[in-house]
């Protein structure tokens, strides 16, 4: 009887053992994807700011999803659409004098579910016509395997 019972203690003690494993496991993949998923999106806001940093605006929206689905919300309302989206930022900023320096302040990115992701920040622009500062709430997708911003509310 003796026996029986610390057999059956000793597997008790691998199994809580294998499940602890399991579940450290599955910690560790996720924290890994959301460690590379928010090196991506960091890459892809970086890469916006140089694009804007030398007024490509076309190279700016690559940040963007291609799609009539995209939506922005600014000071002027809702916009939806990549081209629509594109044409307001050539109106808003026709010249490097409006468009100036960029820089964003990335305050957090957190996952929302599955490859979709949020980001609070706050975006600088120094001008020689005077600066401009406010914040964003912008959601990336991962859509065929690049990160794509697919709304941006900013003011």
């Amino acid at each position: 009887m003796k026996q029986l019972f610390t057999i059956l203690l000793a597997l008790l003690c691998f199994s809580c053992i294998s499940i602890k494993a399991d579940v450290t496991t599955d910690e560790v993949q996720n924290n890994e994807a959301t460690d590379l998923a928010e090196a991506g999106i960091r890459l892809v806001m970086q890469q916006q700011e140089i694009a804007w940093n030398n007024h490509d605006l076309e190279g700016f929206m690559q940040g963007y999803w291609k799609s009539d689905s995209l939506k922005f919300y600014g000071s002027n309302g809702l916009t939806k659409g990549w081209e629509n989206t594109l044409n307001n930022y050539k109106k808003g900023y026709p010249t490097k004098a409006e468009s100036g320096t960029l820089n964003f302040v990335i305050k957090d990115i957190s996952k929302i579910e599955g490859d979709n992701y949020w980001v609070m920040g706050e975006y600088h622009l120094t001008r020689v016509i005077g600066d401009a500062n406010g914040v964003f709430l912008i959601i990336f997708k991962k859509i065929n395997g690049s990160w794509k911003i697919i709304a941006d509310m900013s003011c």
